[in-house]
């Protein structure tokens, strides 16, 4: 049976050679790194629904982007469809967020099970769902290079990897050198990353494509380990057991303010215990609850926009005054506070804090009932108030870069995300309400 021609992509391009090995190139137009936006998920549904009829050796994936295989999710789109799903009536946005979210964790596991081989050729960073895409590849070549890495930083933004990343993950390299990647943003590269397993061969920078090729040559087996007949996923037993302290030292430090770490445990929890296909189902339905909690909105403003461009513009030595005087104001207001409640909604410094509470308890402390909630809740919206008149004749970008600075240096607390973020968040929810 004849091959049927590739589709159409406008965020990858499909390159055909003559030893019937494709290489789907990730090559996002008018951007310096590659991200995985809506387009770029469909190209890739579309990639995996040609693949059984392409009658191809193996595919390689690489990035024409030097430096940089993908940098993750476009969280500009993340952040509109947070947006959107919370403009939803409440029972309709848990089935809109899964639906939604799992589309790129579906076309991942249709490119490892299409029976095709396929290799990544890793010659710079693999972050968010970068790692995630290649993590489904049956073999990883990365490149000797301290600059090329895998990486899962989505903790960061308050979210987890949603496509697939807290189950394979472990599954590949062990829970245990999992859990610092997923839950402190570490990053594997070079021996570490081979040492892992996470990296199935190193290569000399410039040369990852060249052994990707060679791999699919021999004729490898696309079957993933976790699809072979004698894989046996962890006991529950065992996967609790090596939790529960991860999961107390957490809500030590955090007071469960972040709910992400939480959540990313949940997955390990609830899902390793399946097979992966009922472990990435898991992991969706996770997801799908923590992007609706403010928290994941709170901090793509402000620890992802409002930091890209406050890096930017400490770069060129082009930080406005208006920023310092913001943080002085902000530590100013901090100072005068009720330093007990404030230390209850996780900031700095501030006394004596609640006791660390159990996962039992009911919700986080933003929307909790308990006893000093109340207080905290106060004691920060008078931080808000004090702030306000700072807010006069700034755009919505100076006030991202206001919130940023003052998270960053007046120890506001990230999961907040600010301010000014706080008190534009509640107007807009006010008023979809």
């Amino acid at each position: 049976m004849p091959a049927s021609p590739p589709p159409a992509l406008t965020q990858f391009r499909i390159e055909l050679g003559g030893n019937r090995i494709a290489h789907l190139v990730f090559d996002c137009p008018g951007r310096a790194v590659n991200v995985f936006s809506d387009a770029a998920i469909a190209d890739l549904a579309a990639f995996v629904a040609w693949l059984p009829n392409a009658a191809l050796r193996g595919v390689v994936i690489r990035s024409a982007k030097p430096g940089s295989f993908c940098a993750g999710t476009d969280l500009a789109e993340l952040a509109a469809a947070h947006d959107a799903m919370a403009a939803l009536p409440p029972h309709e946005r848990f089935a809109s967020a899964f639906d939604r979210f799992f589309r790129l964790s579906a076309a991942i596991r249709r490119l490892e099970t299409a029976g095709t081989p396929v290799v990544a050729a890793i010659e710079g960073l693999a972050l968010g769902a970068g790692c995630e895409l290649a993590m489904a590849t049956h073999h990883r070549v990365l490149a000797r290079d301290p600059a090329a890495a895998f990486g899962l930083p989505d903790v960061l933004v308050g979210l987890l990897p949603g496509a697939g990343g807290t189950q394979r993950l472990p599954r590949l390299v062990g829970m245990r050198a999992a859990l610092p990647v997923l839950l402190d943003a570490a990053r594997l590269a070079d021996g570490e990353a081979l040492d892992a397993g996470l990296a199935s061969e190193l290569a000399e920078p410039g040369d990852a494509v060249a052994r990707a090729e060679a791999w699919l040559l021999g004729d490898p087996e696309p079957v993933q380990p976790w699809d072979r007949a004698d894989w046996q996923p962890l006991p529950a037993a065992e996967v609790s057991a090596a939790i529960a302290p991860v999961r107390t030292r957490v809500l030590s430090k955090t007071l469960g303010h972040y709910p992400a770490p939480l959540a990313i445990l949940d997955c390990f929890e609830f899902g390793l215990p399946q097979s992966l296909e009922g472990g990435i189902r898991s992991e969706a339905a996770i997801f799908a609850e923590l992007i609706q909690r403010e928290e994941p909105r709170n901090m793509i403003a402000t620890m992802f926009t409002g930091r890209t461009d406050y890096e930017r513009l400490d770069r060129a030595t082009a930080l406005p005054t208006f920023v310092a005087e913001a943080v002085a104001a902000a530590r100013q207001a901090i100072r005068d506070s009720d330093t007990t409640s404030l230390a209850g909604a996780g900031f700095w410094g501030m006394g004596s804090a609640p006791p660390a509470r159990t996962r039992t308890a009911p919700g986080y402390w933003i929307d909790s009932n308990a006893p000093w909630a109340g207080p905290a809740r106060v004691a920060v919206a008078r931080i808000d108030a004090a702030l306000a008149p700072l807010a006069a004749g700034r755009t919505p970008a100076e006030l991202r870069l206001l919130d940023y600075a003052i998270v960053n240096q007046a120890g506001y607390p990230a999961y907040l995300g600010g301010p000014f973020a706080r008190r534009a968040h509640a107007a807009e929810d006010q008023s979809s309400a």
